[in-house]
């Protein structure tokens, strides 16, 4: 089978699923406790607002009705109008702000994480059951264990408060401003401005969320790198390899670690999944303005399209990330065909 015709097989395949996600988040999200026709009211307000308020959401409408039309203009870009978070701003101009925030420091944490999870793992597999393999389990045991939001505190109290090398919070300085909005993306939108200062600030701003995510990444892929290093060891060719003399950096470089690499890349993309699906504690810890935090504030709002929308969004990304796993596998083993 070509790759185009696998690519496209995958995602007919990922339509019921898309599909199966949005209408039990339709569902769930009728069903949480609380008002959003309340949420989007003043505090004092009249029983006939109330009613044209309940009829502009749509809310009177059936149940059915309302699910389809909600289908409906959410694969045209209408992904309703959020009346909580951002009295009567859009939900897509909501998500399109805070989505690239989130992105910056899963990007930065997942490329940090990978490249020193793979190299301690190999280090830790390598030297099995020495001093460097036990304090390699020892700290990446520390960091399946400690609370990201729990080491975020600490970060803060030492290196912010106490030493002041970093900010406590936010993204950026107060009153810094913003570049002209281009690519969404500060970064971009900053180095396309020329205005360097902005990239500076932003990523200074990033360093310490971006150490909490990359250690919690570190610890699972360490031990990931080293479980599949330790098997792939006692395979025949590896034995083989030694036995006509390979040198051994030759035998763990070549031979064994990209053949241990297909489940350390599936824990690398769920990682990086889940990180794109909104870090909720550490962007609330350090006061982000990320996916993680809207969608908190949509649950506790009873936001319902803002809700939607994240969820939404959610399932594409790991629908993506997932089909470009199964690609990477094609690259890493060429025995695997489509």
């Amino acid at each position: 089978m070509s790759m185009l015709k696998y690519i496209l097989r995958r995602v007919l395949a990922a339509v019921p699923v898309l599909f199966g996600v949005l209408t039990i988040t339709f569902i769930l999200s009728r069903l949480m406790p609380g008002d959003p026709v309340l949420a989007s009211l003043p505090d004092r307000f009249d029983p006939e607002d109330y009613r044209i308020a309940y009829e502009r959401l749509g809310l009177h409408l059936p149940i059915i009705q309302q699910y389809f039309l909600y289908i409906g203009r959410l694969f045209v870009g209408d992904w309703g109008t959020s009346f909580v978070l951002a009295q009567g701003q859009p939900v897509w101009v909501i998500v399109m702000e805070r989505f690239p925030r989130t992105f910056d420091i899963a990007i930065f944490a997942i490329i940090i994480a990978s490249i020193i999870g793979l190299k301690t793992g190999v280090i830790s597999a390598t030297n099995r059951n020495r001093w460097k393999d036990t304090v390699l389990r020892g700290i990446a045991l520390i960091g399946v264990s400690i609370p990201v939001f729990w080491m975020g505190l600490i970060l803060q109290y030492f290196l912010a408060y106490q030493l002041d090398w970093f900010p406590t919070a936010n993204y950026k300085t107060a009153g810094i401003g913003d570049p002209p909005v281009i690519t969404l993306n500060r970064i971009f939108d900053s180095l396309l401005s020329g205005r360097m200062y902005l990239i500076t600030d932003y990523l200074h701003h990033l360093i310490l969320p971006v150490f909490c995510l990359s250690f919690i990444t570190i610890a699972s892929i360490t031990r990931q790198t080293r479980s599949s290093m330790l098997e792939v060891l006692e395979q025949d060719y590896v034995r083989t390899a030694r036995a006509k003399g390979c040198k051994e950096r030759d035998v763990i470089n070549t031979h064994a670690r990209k053949n241990a690499l297909i489940p350390t890349v599936t824990v690398i993309g769920l990682n990086f999944g889940g990180l794109l699906s909104g870090a909720v504690l550490t962007e609330t810890t350090f006061n982000l303005h990320g996916m993680g935090e809207a969608l908190i504030q949509a649950i506790q709002n009873t936001d319902y399209w803002l809700l939607n929308a994240i969820v939404f969004l959610t399932t594409i990304v790991f629908i993506v990330i997932n089909l470009g796993i199964d690609l990477i596998y094609g690259f890493i083993d060429p025995r695997i065909r489509y």
